[in-house]
């Protein structure tokens, strides 16, 4: 994590320009939320002492839950966070990003911005501490394409006190955005003896945000589950692996009548899924 605090106090109009800055992020593509977020991290573009200091705390994001988005997914992940300045705070900055330097874009593998700059609230109790919301529209078609990729996304905030001094961390908080899984079920055959086999086939996919499709997904862990008719629980069977073209093949022996499906859990760049559930009628 990096903590600076950056820039002197800047007179006149120099000063009003600093607190005047565009909002974080392009439209579209938002080609350039990289460079915005690694200029505005660069130190070498502010003077070198600092007048004051903004710290930034109390980070959640999407309410502390995963962002899952598909292939054509448009989410607004909201962010809320404490900026808190004995010099005040004129406005605050917000990026999502994967990298390992914020300041260098050739370090930066993905970036997030906003569409306006967040909004800041002094508490009426507690001075220079102000309760702040970020609110990101992630439109995964376009947003996401060569655009990082799944799994860890570090908070940015930055911000600039009444004076135009600049701060910022760059690690505040993580969040994962993961790719939307799918699956399948098809249990065969329908009706059955009882006491005979029950083949099962079904596929596991997850979004491929560059091409836009989902593709299939291999080696992955995935139950075979069976809930009896009249049942409204599913109790795990068997783990089946998923192929390299994402396919899933097992059997298990007709009991009762009730239904069969394939679940995945989740892992750390893919969300969980479930198929429908199969019915099979045992005779």
């Amino acid at each position: 994590m990096r903590i600076r605090a950056i820039s002197a106090a800047l007179p006149g109009a120099l000063a009003l320009s600093a607190l005047c800055l565009p909002a974080a992020a392009q439209a579209a593509e938002r080609p350039g939320t990289a460079a915005r977020l690694g200029s505005f991290a660069d130190h070498d573009v502010h003077p070198n002492t600092s007048l004051g200091n903004i710290s930034f705390s109390k980070a959640v994001i999407n309410g502390g839950k995963d962002i899952v988005l598909g292939t054509t997914t448009k989410q607004s992940v909201t962010v809320t966070y404490t900026a808190t300045s004995s010099s005040g705070v004129a406005l605050t900055e917000a990026f999502l990003w994967q990298g390992t330097d914020s300041s260098s874009t050739d370090t930066i593998t993905g970036s997030l911005g906003t569409d306006d700059d967040p909004t800041c609230t002094e508490s009426t109790t507690r001075t220079g501490v102000y309760a702040c919301k970020a609110v990101f529209h992630i439109n995964a078609a376009s947003d996401l394409k060569n655009n990082g990729v799944a799994g860890t996304w570090k908070l940015f905030l930055g911000g600039y006190d009444l004076y135009a001094n600049a701060s910022y961390n760059d690690d505040v908080a993580t969040t994962r955005i993961k790719k939307a899984s799918q699956l399948t079920a098809d249990a065969t055959p329908e009706p059955v003896t009882k006491g005979k086999t029950i083949t099962v086939t079904g596929s596991l996919k997850r979004a491929n945000w560059n091409d836009g499709t989902y593709a299939g997904y291999a080696g992955q862990g995935v139950l075979l589950q069976y809930r009896k008719k009249g049942s409204n629980t599913y109790t795990t069977l068997k783990k089946v692996t998923s192929s390299t073209s994402g396919a899933l093949k097992t059997t298990t022996t007709a009991t009762a009548d009730g239904y069969y499906r394939f679940s995945f859990a989740t892992n750390t760049t893919t969300a969980a899924s479930a198929a429908a559930g199969d019915y099979v009628d045992v005779r």
